[in-house]
């Protein structure tokens, strides 16, 4: 997870620790440890606290200025947990589980509030700061659900079995991924595939969009992270105008590839 400033990062590894992250210098600030697999994390926006979720479906809150011990935990998920995200002022949070599950939970009351049910198990979660849209990938389908009453806004069926989806800023299309390792771009009002691509060897296994909108970066078992340009035609970070005669769709991404060792 990056935090809302982008001044810090959080990860979770198989080696049961949790690590907070300074994002400009790499220096690691905090360490918590667990008893089994981290399988999501989650900063708060004051970037004071960690929320984690485990393959042994046990939620917990650390404080990252003094992580030697979680000063909360939570369970109700039977398996391994799929994703954990703090909301809006954090008294409360929402989970995602192998249980085919997604919760809201209300610290201060230190219970969960209510539980919204799929009919195959979820491969992801993700939810925007200030935006109040969860978006959800479960089997082949992308489901967008209110984040406050979880009313289910628009679902859409891709071709293939989907592992990560992220929802533009102005909330009219997404991009998405998954086992047939093509990357799609999509119509919320319609469900129609706007674009797709296919430059990975592998099965995509992230993508997200840039804060601003302007690309999106796509991970993939191939080894290799592609950041792909949103709308061609502008210098932007890695990419410099191109000369506009060559090109058949000035909207269609260019991608830049980085090998992960």
């Amino acid at each position: 997870d990056i935090s809302y400033n982008g001044t810090r990062a959080a990860t979770g590894a198989a080696d049961f620790t949790s690590n907070f992250w300074d994002a400009e210098s790499g220096d690691c600030l905090a360490s918590c440890t667990h008893s089994h697999i981290v399988k999501s994390v989650s900063i708060n926006r004051d970037t004071n606290l960690l929320l984690t979720g485990t393959s042994k479906s046990v939620l917990s809150i650390f404080d990252v200025r003094h992580p030697q011990k979680s000063i909360e935990e939570y369970t109700g998920h039977n398996g391994s947990i799929k994703g954990s995200k703090f909301l809006g002022n954090d008294n409360y949070f929402i989970s995602t589980g192998e249980d085919r599950l997604m919760k809201m939970w209300d610290r201060r009351a230190k219970k969960e509030l209510k539980q919204q049910s799929f009919d195959q198990a979820i491969n992801s979660m993700v939810l925007k700061d200030d935006v109040k849209v969860v978006t959800v990938t479960y089997g082949n389908n992308v489901a967008l659900h209110d984040v406050t009453t979880f009313d289910l806004l628009r679902t859409h069926n891709l071709p293939c079995v989907v592992n990560s989806a992220s929802l533009h800023l102005d909330q009219r299309y997404f991009v998405c991924g998954g086992e047939d390792m093509y990357v799609y771009k999509v119509s919320i009002e319609t469900g129609q595939i706007l674009e797709s691509y296919k430059k990975h060897f592998g099965p995509v296994h992230c993508v997200r969009y840039s804060p601003d909108g302007e690309l999106y970066a796509s991970g993939s078992e191939d080894g290799t992270i592609r950041l792909w340009q949103n709308c061609v035609g502008k210098t932007y970070g890695l990419w410099q105008r191109p000369d506009l005669s060559s090109l058949q769709n000035n909207c269609s991404p260019s991608s830049h590839d980085f090998v992960m060792g």
